[in-house]
Formats: C-alpha cells, structure tokens, sequence
C-alpha cells in the first residue's frame, strides 16, 4: 500500500505523527512498525490523514460555519444543539472525491494482501491531540466495528469526522483547554479481529486504582470489547506480577476474579454489531487460559517499556484463529500524574450504620451528597452540582454530567469500564457493580459514597462527616529499627505501596479465610460430614471446580500473593491461621470439625492444630497454598511465621509436618518465624531459637498470659496493661538471649501505634522491627526516630508532614 497525502499504511506510521493521524493512530504504527520484533501482534491497516479532514472542513466555508457555532455555545446556547448542528453540517459535506478513492483504493489493497473481500474493519477515530500523557481523550469520538463493503466504510468514516463535535467531545475540549478547530481528525480502519467468537478486553501496566507498578492488570469478557470499556458487563480479571513474568518457569499470574459476564457483543446479521446475553456456561468459564494471560502481559510490559510509560492497551483473541491481538495503545493518564511522594487519604468520622449497596470501589475518597437517579443523560440544568449520579450504566455521553456529580454509583461494570476510567482521571469517587444502585437508591435521598474501606465501595444513608489526610512521605524520618506494616485485607495491600515501610511484619492469613476463602478447610476435605444446607452452600461458593480443595488454594494463595507483592522485594511475614475454635466453627461448614470449648484463647489454636488429626488435613492446604506462592509464584520474600507454639516438641512437629509439605525451612531461601507470645517461649528462647529463624512479639497474648488476665474481658480491662513491668521485663530478657544468636526480633502489637512512649521502650530495648496498622506508619515513624535520637544521641530527621483537615458532609439537597 503506498503513501498518499490522504491515506497511509500503519507501517509508514510512528508514535511522532500524532499530528498527521491522531494518537491512537501513530500509537497503532509505533506497534506495527517498532514491536513487531518481539511478538506483539497488531492487525494491519491504514489511516486517513489531519491533511484530508481538514480537506473537508475547506469546502463550502465549513470551518467558518463551525466557528459561528462554536461562538454561539459560548454565548450560553445549549451545548446539545450546538453539537448536533456542527455534526449536521459535517454529514452534509459529501467527503472530498479524491479522498473517496483513496480510501476504496486502501481498502482493497488490504483485502487483496489478506485474500478476501468485503473485508470486515474496524473504523476508529482519532484526534490530533488525544492519547497525549497528560490528556486521555480516550471514547471522545465514535468507533464502528464490523463495518463491511466500500460504502459502509465510506459512511463510517464520514461519520468519524462529524463525531469530533459530540457533545462529550467539545465538553472535553472546553475542560482540558484546547482550541476546537486545532484539533483534526483521522480515522483507522483496522482488520477486525474475530473476537465476537472469542474474547477481548482491557490491559493495564500498573493497578489503576492504585498506580501500583509492579503489576499487569488484563481485564476480560466474551465478544468484542466493547462491553468492557463501555462498563455494560463484569469482566474477569487477571493480575500478573511484573517480576515474576521475567522467568518462564514461574506463574506470574497472582490473582483471578472471575467476573459474571452477563453480556458480549457480536456481529449483527445486517452488519455493524449487537449486544446479547452470555450463556450460563460462558459465565461460569474463564475467558482466558494462564499462557495466554502471560503472553498478554508479556506484550503489556514490552510496550510499556517502548514507551517509557505506564499504557492503557485494548487486546483482542479470534475465534478462528484463537491467535491474540493488540488493537489499540495509548498513556494511562491518571495514575502516572500523580505525585508518588505524596499520600493522600479519607477516613470516615460519622458512624455508617449499614451499607445500602456496595461494589467496586474506584478511586480513593469519599463524596456525598443527594441521590440524582438517572436512565440517559440529561441537560446539565437538570443535574444539580454535588448530586450523586446514581445509573446503570454510563458512556462517553454522560460526562459532562460526571463532572459536576459529588460521586458515582452504578449497577454495571468493572474496573475498567468507562464510568471507572472517566472517574479515576475526573477524582470523583465511584462505585461500580452495584448490580442493585438503580434499583435500592431513591431519588433525593442523601447519601455518602466511601471507596476508603478495600477493594469494595459502599454506599451509606445520610451525609456523614470525614477527614481528608495528605502525608509528604519525601520527609518521613529515616530510622535503624525496621517500621513495617500489618496487612490483612489483601484487595487492600496494593493501596500502601507509596509508603516507604520495611515489609509486611505481620499478614493474618486467617483474614483471608474469613474474608475471601470463607469455607472450612475441613468441609471442602469432608463434605459428607456437612448438613444438606452447608453442603449445598458449599457447592455453590466452589462452583466450577473439580477439586474443591483447589478453591481453597487458589483463594488463599492469591490473598497472600498480593499482600506479598505490594512489598516486594522485602520481607512479608505471613503467620498460618490462627482462629480460635470458635471462629473456626463460623466458618462455612465448621462446626462439625470444632470441639466447644469453656476457654478456646487458651485451647486448641495455633502449633497445636497442625499436627492433630483434627486439622491435618487443613493445615496441609495452607502449606500447599504458601509453597505455590513462593515457589510457583515466585514470591520468595514470604516467610512462614508460626503462632502460639507452646513447647518445644510442638515446634519439632510443626516443622516436621511443613517439610513433608514441601515447606523445608532453608529450601528456597524459606525462613520460617514464631510467635513470641507465651512465656515458654522467652524462657526457652534460645531452644526456640535453633528451630526457627526469628521471632515475633504478640504483646496481646504475651500480656494475657504473664498477667493472668482475658484479653476479651470488660471487667478486667484496667488490669491488662502491655507496659506492666511482668510483660516488658520479659521483653528485655528476649531481645539480647536471641538477638547474639542472630534471630530478628519484632513486635506486631498495636500498643506503638497509640503510645509513642512504648514504641520509645522498645527501641530503647533494641528492639529489630516494629509493625503497625498502615494508617499509624507515619506517625510510629515519627515516634520511633525521636526515640533513636535519644538513645543514640543523633541528630532527628526531618519531621513527617502530614496536613489533616476535617471534612463536613455537604448540605442537604
């Protein structure tokens, strides 16, 4: 296909003709051109030029006539009427004859290197200033897929060119402070890829909610993509570790949410496409196999590292073929402008109550203000500033309307549909999924929208107050004793990524069972032993697995991978489950396996359950779970810390039991800790200390058991005191007896985070590391190097700097 001034080949295309065939055309030739060498498969085709488009607007004074409107617009008429009249003007102007022929010629040409005809092409637009890293005009203008036959492509393109005016489009224009008549227009025409019998979605180089880079993100659904972007069904989604994708004998895959998928866009038998419902096995069924996630990802970071940025790229897989395709590429514009030295966070102050709806949560803040229920857009005066835009799903039509909501709630999309992209780059707070929002949010009713609380949004009755917290982690003192995190909530974990902690010293491995397993070990090993009731819930929490031991360790080992990620390469000490038998019997299908207890903090927990016939079986699936983390995953950063361990055979045992799972302390770099919780373990801490590598202070239970006192117990609370003389006497007796043996001491109590005078004991005792809650960090931080200046006589460090204003609910509407 040669070069013409009106149409050109992507292979005569790079990523510096942004002004002659818009960005995501010049991004489309920078794949074909520079990344075919390692793989990545972008199919053929060609663009018209800015040259053509404003070949047109030359014709019949139509630049001028735009301008009128234009001018008309900013004297207050109705952004609707001035957009459809432009767009009426446009679609009046019969396309230039030369450039009619050299598109048919280009058409042809790329049916005849593919030997068919009537080619089916994707037609997209492509403005001369979209995809830039500091703007995302991403679904600002229209994109036709299945477009077959010289006329309907001629049509297609032609209506390309009038969507420059959409209102969305202007809007954005008028908001991001470019020049409407600036701004041109080119078109891609694409050979499409059969995804309509396959699958196709979106791929993120980094975790959009968080900017966490250490990740890929792909997004799927059955059909064309356009069902992801534009939010109308739940994707599956895979997060791959970037790391771990550079050897091919580890998974690099740490995380799978398969979504519901309800519906998938396909061709239409008249052309074009139509949207229809998945099948219920198509549902149930993950989009895409491992190998094909990787070889996605491993396309994802070569272009990323091409571009030298974070990318926002759409894939697509052929039903015929079954080969992968990249089909566009541009800058991720939100996370990557922010300043990764600075923390910013909300808290709730009012008391929620229960949540009305709840579903992912999109971005980081809080919004409140009254429920404005809407099916379709509207005029702006219609839509008061400060609403909540409650809908079921949106598209690039409805953001002039976003922009002025307080928050945004929906009943439909993932992560990366539209109402979450458009949401993130606007910071208002969103909640998406819902499944419900239309139909439980009432118009008029106040209402606050929290997306601080994990991975899922909630949507709360009443206009409740919070606190906004920046923290300057450039002036985060430096200190020698290690300041790490407890983590719990893995869909959480990549949120703290920014704060400059030293690994994880404590990550509950029973929240994850609680949270995201949610089913006893023991009832997916013996589900004859569950009632008819647990064993059906049973099988529909496990539906689609085969072994329902995998659900099992598929769950907890993708809870403990992303926990692990977020800090890697440092330390995350993940402690095996520690329930009570109490808790245990809560968990779905428990209580056949649990005994009833008069004292369980004291009874059957920690070390003691490994090795019994009663739990075995269990605790070998978290083995099996963490050895997939570190030696499949690759996550070699993981140490296995053991808790309530009472005696030194028990220790024996448990290590016995762990190296028959694979677990053998020393292999692989394994490292494997113990809770320093029951005196026993002090007194004995040197025996203790030749069978485990470190130790780990529970100043809880270490102060239940010195003082005799039930940690849960109101009429005791005044006795149970973690800086009684019993409890820190026996801290400064562990410290020197383990630490010249070369075993780390820590302490993951939440005592240092609300007393800066105990976090000054135990730096003054030598302590090795303190763990806190992550929203205490920063101040512990503070805490502990102004304790290092008094112990070691040196100068402090430039003081944290951490602004909190409190932030009143709006007004009722």
């Amino acid at each position: 296909m040669g070069h013409t001034r009106r149409v050109i080949p992507f292979t005569r295309i790079g990523r510096g003709d942004v002004s002659r065939v818009g960005g995501k055309n010049a991004s489309l030739g920078e794949l074909t051109v520079q990344l075919a060498s390692v793989g990545v498969n972008v199919p053929p085709g060609f663009a018209t030029t800015a040259a053509a488009y404003e070949e047109l607007l030359d014709g019949h004074e139509l630049r001028t006539r735009i301008q009128e409107q234009l001018d008309r617009f900013h004297d207050g008429v109705a952004l609707e009427d001035v957009g459809a009249g432009i767009r009426s003007m446009i679609m009046a102007e019969p396309l230039p004859e030369a450039l009619r022929d050299e598109i048919t010629a280009a058409y042809a040409e790329l049916g005849q290197e593919l030997g068919r005809t009537d080619l089916d092409v994707a037609v997209r637009s492509s403005a001369t200033a979209e995809d830039l890293p500091e703007a995302s005009f991403a679904g600002q203008q229209e994109t036709y897929l299945n477009v077959r036959g010289t006329e309907q492509l001629l049509q297609a393109v032609h209506r390309c060119f009038a969507s420059l005016y959409t209102d969305r489009a202007i809007d954005y224009r008028e908001r991001m402070g470019f020049d409407h008549l600036r701004v041109a227009l080119s078109v891609g025409v694409q050979v499409m890829v059969r995804s309509d019998l396959a699958g196709a979605g979106v791929i993120f180089t980094l975790d959009p909610e968080s900017g966490f880079p250490e990740v890929v993100v792909v997004s799927a659904a059955w059909g064309l993509g356009e069902t992801v972007v534009s939010g109308q069904t739940d994707p599956d989604e895979y997060t791959v570790f970037k790391p771990s994708l550079k050897d091919p004998a580890l998974d690099p895959v740490i995380d799978v949410r398969v979504g519901a998928k309800r519906l998938k866009a396909v061709y239409a038998e008249q052309g074009l496409t139509e949207t229809v419902d998945a099948t219920a096995e198509e549902r149930g069924r993950r989009v895409l196999t491992g190998a094909e996630v990787r070889q996605l990802a491993e396309w994802a970071v070569a272009v990323e590292e091409h571009y030298g940025c974070p990318m926002d790229l759409e894939w697509a897989k052929d039903g015929i073929t079954g080969g992968l395709a990249i089909v566009q590429a541009r800058p991720e514009t939100v996370q990557s402008r922010r300043r990764p030295t600075t923390l910013r966070r909300c808290r709730l102050t009012g008391l929620p109550g229960n949540s009305l709806t709840e579903g992912i949560a999109v971005g980081e803040a809080i919004g409140a203000g009254a429920v404005c229920r809407l099916e379709a857009p509207v005029d702006l005066d219609r839509f008061p500033t400060g609403a909540v835009l409650v809908t079921s799903v949106t598209d690039p039509d409805w953001e002039p309307v976003m922009k002025r909501a307080a928050a945004i709630v929906t009943d439909h999309g993932g992560r990366t549909s539209h109402a979450a992209i458009v949401s993130r780059e606007l910071g208002v707070p969103a909640v998406v999924g819902t499944g419900n929002a239309t139909g439980v949010l009432q118009n008029g009713t106040a209402v606050t929208v929290s997306c601080t609380e994990g991975s899922r949004g909630k949507v709360y009755a009443g206009l409740l107050s919070y606190e906004e917290t920046e923290t300057d982690l450039a002036a985060l003192p430096v200190t020698r004793t290690r300041v790490m995190l407890n983590l719990a909530d893995p869909s959480a974990a990549f949120r703290w990524w920014r704060l400059p902690a030293d690994g994880v010293g404590l990550a509950r491995l029973e929240f994850i069972v609680a949270h995201q397993v949610k089913v006893h070990p023991m009832a997916l090993l013996h589900p004859d032993r569950l009632d008819a009731a647990d064993r059906c819930a049973v099988d529909q929490l496990t539906e689609g697995y085969l072994d329902r031991t995998r659900y099992f360790t598929d769950r907890l080992a993708y809870g403990i991978a992303r926990i692990a990620a977020s800090r890697w390469p440092d330390p995350v000490i993940v402690r095996t489950s520690d329930f009570k038998t109490n808790e245990y019997a809560k968990l779905l299908g428990g209580r056949p396996f649990e005994p009833v207890e008069a004292n369980p903090m004291i009874g059957w927990r920690g070390a003691s359950r490994y090795y019994s016939d009663g739990y075995r079986e269990g605790f070998a699936l978290e083995c099996r779970a963490l050895r997939r983390v570190r030696d499949e995953m690759g996550l070699t950063n993981v140490i296995i810390m053991i808790p309530f361990c009472r005696t030194l055979q028990e220790a024996d045992k448990v290590l016995d039991v762990m190296a028959l799972e694979g677990l053998r302390r020393g292999e692989n770099g394994l490292k494997v800790y113990v809770m320093a919780e029951i005196p026993a373990n002090i007194l004995l801490a040197q025996d203790f200390a030749e069978r485990f590598d470190g130790f780990s202070i529970g100043s809880n239970d270490l102060t239940q058991l010195t003082l005799g006192v039930d940690r849960d117990s109101e009429a005791l609370a005044d006795v149970f005191d973690e800086n009684d003389p019993a409890v820190t006497s026996l801290i400064r007796i562990l410290l020197p007896r383990v630490q010249v043996l070369g075993r780390p001491v820590g302490l993951c109590g939440q005592r240092p985070s609300n007393d800066p005078a105990y976090a000054a004991f135990l730096v003054r005792a030598g302590i090795d590391s303190i763990s806190v809650a992550p929203d205490s960090f920063a101040a512990v931080k503070e805490h502990v190097a102004e304790a290092e200046a008094s112990r070691y006589g040196e100068d402090r460090m430039v003081p944290v700097g951490i602004r909190t204003a409190q932030a009143e609910p709006p007004p009722a509407a």
